[in-house]
């Protein structure tokens, strides 16, 4: 509602519409509009949208981030060597999974080579976006692997099982690796 109203407030005081990477920069920066009272309110509407504000922005990450740290510990708690993100990152990837396992392992009789946590509940549209934008390009690079939905997901989504992406609502419990499978 604010990105409108701003956008129509500069198309009735300025000369030329404004470009979507100044509304944008105002919406970021409502310091940048030229009148106090509706930057005011636009700041007022930017820190109190429960859905995509900044404070919802920093809770989602914060609760993406706990759920990294537990799958972690469950990593380590198993002895499965990885590597994670930042090692991926320092080592040139760009586009890297949460953990990399550095010895594949089997879950349900498939391989898996990296594990991606999402701390949500796998919808069809959220999932066909990260399999879009995330898990093919691990795929891809990586082979396959395991996304986990912390908060469950539509079980008709975990149709890719057969080319290489399994989806499972929590830490897997027959894991198997190289050596003996793990209780």
């Amino acid at each position: 509602m604010a990105r409108i109203i701003l956008e129509r407030f500069l198309q009735e005081h300025e000369e030329t519409p404004p470009s979507k990477s100044v509304i944008n920069s105002m919406l970021r920066d409502p310091s940048q509009i030229p009148d106090g009272v509706l930057a005011n309110q636009v700041y007022q509407c930017i820190v109190n949208d429960c859905c995509y504000g900044p404070l919802v922005d920093c809770i989602k990450h914060a609760i993406g981030h706990e759920h990294e740290v537990l799958l972690r510990d469950l990593l380590l708690e198993k002895n499965l060597s990885f590597l994670d993100e930042d090692q991926l990152r320092a080592k040139g990837y760009d586009k890297t999974p949460d953990f990399i396992l550095q010895v594949p392992v089997a879950v349900e009789g498939h391989i898996i080579h990296w594990i991606e946590s999402k701390a949500s509940f796998g919808d069809e549209c959220s999932h066909h976006a990260y399999l879009h934008d995330q898990f093919w390009s691990y795929w891809n690079r990586f082979g396959p692997g395991l996304v986990i939905y912390w908060y469950g997901f539509i079980q008709e989504l975990d149709c890719n099982r057969e080319r290489g992406i399994l989806l499972k609502a929590c830490f897997p419990t027959d894991i198997v690796t190289l050596c003996h499978s793990i209780a």
